[in-house]
């Protein structure tokens, strides 16, 4: 691939210069099916940022995208809809099955699942302990639907398994954004993935949950597969809704700089997109060449007119 293909790329897709030469290069070999050298990324970067009068940006903030897969709750019951289960009822809770995790922008996509004699031991410390790892470097961890499920899930398989509270990370859960800032027919992630035209989910159903409960290992090992694809997809859909996501983290706040970043994605490739106002101020906004809108934090309105700014007294 020659250099004008490579600037093409960094045009319509701006994160991709806070990648590492390395990580890209797998990362576009892989994705394009074409070789690409990290010695041809490091020129079409400093091409890029040479033409568009971009500084280099410093290190960014630790951006985990995960996933996990757990057990059912096994219980007796008596009837198929409105059933109150009681403690007594139950045989065996759930504990995690498998889990896959990626760094963002990392050709990498990392994973474990229980043995079959860890699930019949319903044992899942091993697999636990690894993911803590992981998140206890993060600083911020995105999942689809993590705030109700996969974070306090992990929480408490770490509690249980005797590990202590990971170091603080924000979070970010695409679901919840979909839901609060779109009218899309369907949330999930197989939902968004075909109205964004990326490639859905894989096959599942109950009888894989069933044949992982019996300690199948091939069982197992799809599972793995299907988390492994999930996270993938996740990401994809991540970056699309970026722009979007107006509760963003911060990034600007991890990055040692002393020029103006996106609070968004952390590119400097701004430019002045005009003023936001609120009912006491007016702030200068900026687009950002991943599309997201930032405001300074400082209203640029003159103090000698701020002093005679009326504002409703109405509650």
């Amino acid at each position: 691939m020659n250099i004008e293909k490579l600037l093409k790329q960094f045009e319509d897709k701006p994160y991709m210069l806070e990648m590492g030469a390395g990580k890209l290069s797998k990362w576009m070999t892989k994705k394009l099916n074409v070789s690409i050298s990290k010695e041809d990324i490091k020129a079409a970067k400093k091409a890029y940022r040479d033409i568009h009068n971009i500084k280099k940006s410093t290190k960014l903030p630790k951006i985990l995208l995960l996933d996990i897969e757990t057990a059912p709750i096994k219980g007796y019951v008596w009837r198929l809809w409105k059933q109150n289960i009681y403690l007594p009822q139950l045989i065996s809770d759930w504990f995690m099955l498998t889990w896959s995790a990626k760094w963002l922008f990392d050709s990498t996509v990392d994973s474990d699942r229980l043995t079959g004699k860890e699930v019949l031991e319903e044992n899942d410390y091993r697999i636990v302990k690894r993911l803590w790892s992981y998140l206890n470097e993060a600083d911020i961890v995105i999942a689809h639907n993590g705030e109700s499920f996969d974070i306090p899930k992990i929480n408490a398989r770490c509690i249980v398994n005797n590990l202590p509270p990971t170091s603080p990370y924000q979070q970010i859960d695409t679901k919840k954004i979909a839901a609060k800032q779109f009218g899309f027919s369907s949330n999930k992630l197989d939902g968004l993935a075909i109205q964004f035209g990326f490639k859905v989910k894989l096959d599942t159903d109950f009888e894989l949950w069933a044949e992982c409960m019996k300690g199948n290992e091939e069982a197992l090992k799809y599972m793995e597969e299907y988390n492994k694809h999930d996270v993938e997809l996740l990401e994809e859909v991540y970056l699309k809704l970026r722009p979007w996501i107006k509760a963003h983290p911060n990034v600007g706040l991890y990055i040692e700089a002393d020029y103006p970043v996106c609070s968004n994605c952390g590119s400097n490739h701004l430019h002045k997109e005009g003023y936001y106002y609120t009912s006491t101020g007016r702030y200068e906004t900026y687009r950002c060449e991943c599309g997201a809108i930032s405001r300074v934090r400082t209203t640029s309105y003159p103090k000698d007119k701020r002093k005679k700014l009326l504002v409703s007294a109405a509650k």
